[in-house]
């Protein structure tokens, strides 16, 4: 009750002030029939604020995103359900959902009034064109009574996060220069020249099939023994996102570090797609293995959050990598890079690595005069140089390129080191 007189609208209070005055008239005057009108002034936004006060702990709120994940420009759907728990109907209500200043402005939507256990949907639609994570709600309703003379605000504590992740280019499919790798019960494949008594052994574990027993090895160690499973053969690669902040130029969704990121999520679903084992590292310190189980969403969930970082550099880059390198295929998304920074990456081909870069002049990205323009491209084409000294194939990206059309030039075969090779002479052109 306290709620509801504290909600009390200016129509409401002009009641009770009104209430106040015809009483205080009423005994002047002598007059009952004016009484029995300040009482009844009175009673109304008394009333309405016990009827609002009842009703406002009795609604209950599910919100629901379809999808709760969306790519960069993509729209989402808001689906808010309203129920009226109590055994009297409602007022109008006032619907406002808190959202960030990225998806736009609060949604406002009215309810006339909901009945005895009624519920009610409405929705909205959302678009974000930064990425991140956001939070949607909490939700804040509005009730009033039929008459205006009291209204309570009550925001509900629930919300929900709206995940916008990098936008997705399909590529097209090539034959990627890639090292095959094992996993399994051991790195060497285990192959019975002599008969079975060569085959390879382990103890036995629990849950292990009782047809893999080998029991001439049983017998001879005294243990129970069970033949290893032949090694599989996969291909592994991963894909490094440079997160330096000296190394991007630009501001927003037109920033050379966002093409990096949109580029690393579109390299990491198509290798995934191409049957690759996957790992995300990132200089901010993410290293991501991509599961069966968890599937892409897991890599794009972690490329929504990914920022720049103005601490990190290409040599804490270059230790995160090889913390678990295995070799395979290693695929980088640099930044701006000198000289010296390029002959730390050339290190990574010491792992047995195949590594392809994909060499952002990031400069491109702004305005600059001619002088430092010429001065920027000379510095681009000597890190390049130094990528292909040591063993790196190098794709160069300026402003305005397009993925699909670059990714051919990561392809195996004579043309690629035909590239390789004619990319080598013009850089050296341009360091003369």
């Amino acid at each position: 009750m306290r709620d509801g007189l504290r909600g009390l609208t200016t129509r409401g209070r002009s009641f009770l002030a009104a209430s106040v005055a015809a009483a205080v008239s009423a005994g002047i005057l002598g007059e009952k029939d004016l009484l029995r009108v300040a009482v009844l002034l009175a009673i109304l936004p008394l009333l309405a604020a016990l009827y609002v006060g009842r009703s406002r702990y009795k609604l209950a709120c599910n919100r629901a995103l379809e999808p709760h994940r969306v790519p960069v420009g993509a729209n989402s759907r808001v689906v808010l359900r309203l129920q009226n728990m109590s055994r009297l109907p409602t007022g109008t209500l006032l619907l406002e959902d808190r959202l960030p200043y990225a998806l736009g402005s609060r949604p406002r939507v009215v309810l006339e009034r909901l009945g005895a256990h009624q519920a009610s949907s409405v929705a909205y639609t959302v678009r974000a064109d930064v990425r991140g994570r956001y939070e949607v709600g909490p939700l804040v309703v509005r009730m009033t009574d039929p008459f205006g003379l009291c209204e309570l605000t009550r925001a509900f504590p629930s919300t929900d996060h709206l995940t916008v992740i990098p936008q997705v280019t399909p590529l097209p499919s090539i034959r990627l220069p890639g090292e095959y790798a094992g996993s399994g019960d051991s790195r060497a494949r285990s192959v019975a020249v002599h008969g079975e008594d060569d085959a390879a052994t382990r103890e036995y574990r629990r849950g292990d099939d009782l047809r893999r027993v080998h029991w001439k090895s049983t017998a001879r160690t005294g243990e129970l023994m069970v033949r290893r499973e032949e090694q599989p053969w996969e291909s592994r690669a991963t894909v490094v996102l440079d997160t330096r902040a000296y190394g991007h130029r630009g501001d927003g969704p037109t920033a050379s570090f966002e093409w990096a990121v949109s580029a690393a999520a579109s390299i990491a679903v198509h290798l995934r797609q191409s049957g690759y084992k996957l790992r995300l590292v990132t200089g901010s310190g993410a290293d991501v293995d991509a599961t069966e189980m968890a599937g892409d969403g897991v890599l794009l969930d972690h490329l929504a959050d990914v920022r720049l970082d103005q601490r990190v550099d290409v040599a804490t880059l270059v230790q995160r990598v090889r913390q678990r390198a295995d070799g395979g295929l290693i695929i980088a998304l640099l930044g701006a890079l000198s000289t010296v920074e390029a002959d730390l990456l050339a290190g990574l081909r010491g792992n047995g690595a195949t590594c392809v870069a994909l060499l952002l002049d990031s400069n491109s990205w702004l305005n600059l005069p001619e002088q430092t323009r010429a001065e920027s491209e000379q510095a681009h084409g000597a890190a390049a140089l130094t990528l292909l000294q040591g063993g790196w194939r190098v794709i160069g990206v300026d402003h305005g390129s397009r993925l699909p059309a670059l990714w051919p030039q990561a392809a195996r075969g004579s043309q690629g080191f035909a590239l390789r090779a004619a990319m080598a002479e013009t850089v050296a052109g341009v360091v003369r």
